[in-house]
């Protein structure tokens, strides 16, 4: 009986034993070439099945019970793939302004070997112990109006496709592949290597300010989220007041203004935060107006610590920029209902892209983010309550964390959902990185079943 393995939230126990751990590309080619089904595996910070490979049946975005059959023990069969264990690669072209990274590290590692040759990368998530491929196959982003999602940074992929083969797409050259291949939810293969733009190492100084009034960040709603070079809003959804709002200044020539002590109805931190209250400190990132290198203060917590609160179910909706304060008015109506199951809520910023699954793709975005209590049962009928508030705005969801929107409402979100399932169709004509999260939102009527 194989051994069970689940996701970090521990909602989602996958159909397969551990996941194949190849030490070299030939290994990975081997296995995806001799196998059935086969779905890469990240860091396991996904919180529905998007992950887990195929099991003969429909599953609901949010299920927890294992999709498993049992044919996971049979090689031929195929399962889970992490491709942690290849050769760790942090190539620097100066003259391109690129990294070429091993798809399995994690932010936190690219960010130091890149700040120590003095270079950057423009933006990152809230968690630096993410992988670059499955952060940037989710649409994963951090905040900024001027800053893209994680995925937007990258100029080349390297992907083992169905067929074993070792492919490259190129921003520039593979223009009929590229913008649906690096937000692509596993389904085209298992990435290998990334290219990502860079750019020259930057300093960064954090700020916290403390209870801002709803009616002081909605009458500002533009100053407050276009007030530092990424900014973060954080509620619980209680009372009159946001939370936190922090602040993340770059360090330019000229300096960076001392912060004020009183903002817009809120107070200067008097002392390091965490996002949730009563939750260590520590285990966030350097404030105070510390400077530090970019990598040690884009994300909200530290590598060496676990991020947020561990046990714990997310969600994030993703929608136009311009609804932001209706969408804000909107979800504020239903507080009463969010506020029970919810630890704490993150709104952000993300600046439009081109990619054809990226929840930012075609406009510039605000991000709803909800953190909840670990209890499925409680948190579903909520999520129904907050999609009707956010259809209006054509909300997209965030393809790595739980929801319950309709199929066929998520596809017309995306103006190139048939796209992307005929070049899915072309490239895995067998369906071998189909699962049934992807037959879901992308029906499998091309691919066979056995």
């Amino acid at each position: 009986m194989p051994d069970t393995f689940t996701n970090w939230a521990g909602n989602v126990t996958f159909g397969t034993a551990k996941p194949h751990r190849p030490t070299s590309v030939q290994q990975l080619q081997d296995i995806v070439a001799r196998s059935r089904f086969v779905r890469a595996l990240g860091t396991g910070h996904s919180f529905n099945r998007i992950a887990d490979v195929h099991a003969g049946a429909d599953v609901h975005a949010g299920s927890s019970a294992s999709a498993g059959t049992g044919r996971g023990a049979d090689p031929q069969w195929g399962g889970l793939v992490s491709v942690a264990g290849l050769p760790k690669v942090v190539e620097i072209d100066r003259d391109a302004a690129t990294a070429t990274v091993s798809a399995g590290l994690r932010y936190g590692e690219v960010g130091a070997r890149l700040h120590a040759a003095g270079f950057a990368l423009r933006n990152l998530g809230s968690l630096p112990h993410i992988s670059v491929a499955g952060a940037c196959a989710t649409g994963t982003h951090g905040s900024g109006e001027s800053n893209g999602s994680l995925a937007s940074a990258v100029r080349g992929i390297e992907i083992v496709t169905a067929d074993g083969e070792l492919v490259r797409w190129d921003r520039d050259a593979d223009s009929d592949v590229f913008p649906g291949a690096v937000v692509a939810l596993g389904c085209l293969g298992v990435a290998t290597q990334l290219t990502l733009d860079i750019v020259p190492a930057y300093d960064v100084r954090q700020y916290v300010y403390d209870d801002m009034p709803y009616r002081q960040l909605l009458g500002n709603l533009d100053e407050v989220l276009g007030a530092a070079y990424s900014v973060s809003l954080f509620t619980d959804w209680r009372g009159d007041d946001v939370n936190q709002v922090w602040l993340k200044h770059r360090v330019e020539s000229t300096g960076t203004p001392p912060a004020e002590t009183h903002w817009l109805g809120a107070t200067l931190a008097d002392g390091p935060r965490h996002p949730l209250r009563g939750m260590p400190a520590e285990n966030c990132t350097q404030q105070l107006g510390v400077p530090g290198p970019w990598h040690e203060r884009l994300p909200h917590f530290r590598l060496e610590f676990v991020p947020s609160n561990g046990d714990e179910l997310q969600s994030e909706y993703l929608l136009p920029r311009e609804y932001a304060r209706a969408a804000f008015e909107a979800v504020h109506a239903i507080a009463g209902l969010i506020a029970p199951v919810l630890l704490i809520s993150e709104i952000r910023t993300v600046a439009a892209d081109d990619l054809w699954l990226s929840t930012a793709y075609g406009h510039a975005t605000i991000a709803f983010h909800f953190t909840w209590a670990n209890d499925e049962a409680a948190v579903f009928p909520v999520l129904a309550a907050i999609e009707e508030q956010l259809a209006p705005f054509r909300a997209r969801p965030h393809w790595g964390k739980l929801f319950s929107t309709e199929p066929s409402t998520v596809r017309e979100l995306y103006d190139h959902a048939a796209d992307f399932e005929k070049l899915s169709q072309r490239l895995d004509p067998q369906g071998k990185f189909r699962n049934a999260f992807a037959d879901r939102y992308f029906p499998s009527r091309y691919f066979p079943r056995p």
